[in-house]
C-alpha cells in the first residue's frame, strides 16, 4: 500500500481498485432474479398474498426510517465503517434468506436489506474523500460500470445455471452468500479517508469541483442554476462571498445542519433544478415499487411451479438496454432547458403504457416486453435528469440534493405502500396495483406535458416578441436581416 502513497498521481488506483472489487462482488448476487419463485418454492413455501402485503413492504419501510440517519452518519464517521456495515448486512440478509423460516423471519429479511439500500450511498461518496478531483470522473465511472457489470453477470448466471443445469434456488442463494461474503472481506482492506464532504470538509478557497460527468448532456450554460449553485461553499467554516457577517454556530454539527438548510433554500429556489428533482422523486418513487413487486405479478402471470421462468435472462437484457441508452445520452445534441420537461412527459407516457400492458395481457413475453420497454426508459430520463441537476452543483451540494430527493421519493413510496399494498390500506391483488402505477405514470405525464407545453409556447412569444422589435426599430438592421440577430441570441 505504501508503494500507492509514495506517487501521489497513482494513489487513487488503489482504493478505487478495492472499491470497484467490492461493488462488483455486493451486486452478483445471481439469487435476486428468482427471488420470488424461491420464497414461494418449497424451501420457504410462502404464498403470494403474504410476500405482497406483509413482506416486501417492510423493506420500503425500513429504508425510509433509515436513510437520513445513515446519511448524516456516513459522513461523520468517514464512509468505511459504513461500507463495512453494508457488508455485514449484506451477509446477514443472505444468512436469514437460506436458514430462515416463515413470514416474520422474512420481515427481518427485508429490515436488513433496507440497511444495505440506505448503506449505499457510502459506496458512491467515498471515492470522493480519497481521490483528488482530476480522477473523480475515472474512479466514478469505474465504481458504476463495476455493479452495472456483475448485475449483468449474476442475472446472465442465473439464468444459465437455472435453465440449463436446473440448479436449485438454494443453491443460487447460497452463491449470493459466497459473493457477499468476498465484497465484506474488500472492504476491510479500504483505507480510512481523512476528509469527508461535510463533517470533516477540508477549507479552500476555491469552489469545489462538479460531479464527473456533469458537462456530459448538455454543452449549454444552464443560467437559471449559475447564481444558485456557482457560489463558495462554505461547510469547513470559512465564510464564502456576501457571507462573511453571518453568524459562525460553534458548534460543527449545528453549523454543518445550519449550512444544508441555506444550500437547500438556494438551490430549489431555481425552478428548472426543482421541477427536475420533482420529476426524480416521483419516478423513482414508481420505478422502486415496480422492482419491488415485479417478480410477483410474474409468478402470477406465469406460476414459477409449473412454467418455465426467464427472470434472469429478461434483467440481464433489461439492465444492458438502460446502460446503452443512459450511454446514448451523452452523444444526443438537445436543447434541455427548452425540450427536457417535454422528454419528461413523453418518456412518462412510454412508462405508463408499458405498465398498463403489463397489466392487461395475460402472455407472460408480452410482461417480460414490457418491464424491458419500462427499466429501460427509466433509466434514460434518470440520466438526463442526474446530468442536468448536477450540471452546477458542486459535489457537496449534488449530494445533498441527491439524498434529498431520494428521501422523498421514498416518502411518495411508503403513502403509494400503505394505501395500495399493506394490508392494513386497500390490499389490492397485484394485477389490480400494476393498473394503479400505469395511471400514476400517465398522472406525472400530464403534469409535465403541461409544463412543457407552457414553456414552449413562452418561448415562441419570446421570438415573436423579439422578432417584431428587431423589424420596428428604425436604426436597426433591415427586416430581412432579423433571422441573423435571433440566431446569435440565446433563448
Amino acid at each position: 500500500m505504501s508503494c500507492f502513497q509514495a506517487s501521489p498521481r497513482h494513489s487513487w488506483i488503489y482504493p478505487t481498485v478495492i472499491l470497484c472489487l467490492f461493488g462488483f462482488f455486493s451486486t452478483m448476487r445471481p439469487s435476486e432474479p428468482f427471488l420470488m419463485p424461491y420464497l414461494s418454492g418449497p424451501d420457504k413455501n410462502l404464498t403470494s398474498a403474504e410476500l405482497t402485503k406483509e413482506v416486501f413492504p417492510v423493506w420500503t419501510y425500513s429504508y425510509l426510517v433509515l436513510l437520513l440517519p445513515v446519511f448524516i452518519l456516513t459522513d461523520y464517521i468517514r464512509y468505511k465503517p459504513v461500507i463495512i456495515l453494508q457488508g455485514l448486512s449484506f451477509i446477514t440478509t443472505w444468512l436469514l434468506l437460506l436458514f430462515g423460516q416463515g413470514v416474520r423471519t422474512m420481515q427481518v429479511v427485508e429490515f436488513f436489506y433496507g440497511m444495505v439500500t440506505a448503506t449505499e450511498v457510502a459506496y458512491y461518496a467515498y471515492i470522493y474523500s480519497v481521490v483528488s478531483p482530476e480522477h473523480y470522473q475515472k474512479a466514478s465511472g469505474c465504481c458504476r460500470s463495476a455493479t452495472l457489470v456483475a448485475y449483468t453477470v449474476a442475472s446472465v448466471l442465473a439464468q444459465l445455471l437455472v435453465s440449463l443445469a436446473s440448479l436449485s434456488y438454494f443453491y443460487l442463494n447460497v452463491i449470493s452468500l459466497a459473493s457477499v461474503s468476498m465484497a465484506f472481506l474488500f472492504s476491510l482492506f479500504l483505507p480510512m479517508p481523512q476528509k469527508s464532504m461535510f463533517f470533516h470538509a477540508k477549507p479552500s478557497k476555491e469552489a469545489p469541483p462538479k460531479p464527473p460527468g456533469g458537462d456530459v448532456v448538455s454543452e449549454e450554460p444552464q443560467k437559471d442554476l449559475k447564481p444558485v449553485c456557482q457560489e463558495l461553499y462554505t461547510i469547513s467554516g470559512n465564510p464564502g462571498i456576501g457571507q462573511q457577517s453571518s453568524p459562525k454556530p460553534e458548534n460543527v454539527v449545528l453549523r454543518v445542519f445550519v449550512q444544508w438548510l441555506r444550500d437547500l433554500k438556494e438551490c430549489y429556489s431555481s425552478k428548472r433544478l426543482f421541477y427536475w428533482s420533482l420529476w426524480w422523486a416521483f419516478s423513482t418513487a414508481g420505478f422502486n415499487q415496480v422492482l419491488n413487486y415485479i417478480q410477483v405479478l410474474w409468478d402470477y402471470k406465469a406460476p414459477s411451479q409449473s412454467s418455465t421462468i426467464y427472470n434472469g435472462a429478461v434483467e440481464a437484457v433489461a439492465t444492458f438496454g438502460g446502460a446503452v441508452a443512459a450511454f446514448a445520452v451523452g452523444y444526443v445534441k438537445v436543447n434541455w432547458d427548452l425540450l427536457g420537461e417535454l422528454a419528461l412527459a413523453v418518456f412518462s407516457v412510454v412508462n405508463a403504457g408499458a405498465l398498463f400492458l403489463m397489466h392487461y395481457t395475460t402472455n407472460i413475453w408480452v410482461c417480460y416486453a414490457g418491464y424491458l420497454i419500462f427499466k429501460t426508459s427509466y433509466m434514460l430520463l434518470i440520466t438526463i435528469a442526474v446530468f442536468q441537476i448536477a450540471v452546477n452543483l458542486s459535489v457537496e451540494r449534488y449530494a445533498l440534493v441527491f439524498g434529498i430527493n431520494t428521501f422523498i421519493a421514498l416518502v411518495i413510496q411508503t403513502i403509494v405502500t400503505v394505501i395500495v399494498v399493506d394490508q392494513g390500506g386497500l390490499g389490492l391483488p397485484i394485477s389490480i396495483q400494476f393498473l394503479v402505477y400505469g395511471s400514476y405514470f400517465a398522472v406525472i405525464a400530464g403534469i409535465f406535458l403541461m409544463r412543457s407545453t407552457s414553456i414552449i409556447y413562452s418561448a415562441e412569444c419570446q421570438k415573436k416578441v423579439l422578432r417584431s422589435a428587431t423589424s420596428q426599430t428604425p436604426d436597426g438592421p433591415h427586416p430581412e436581416e432579423p433571422r441573423n440577430v435571433i440566431m446569435g441570441t440565446k433563448l
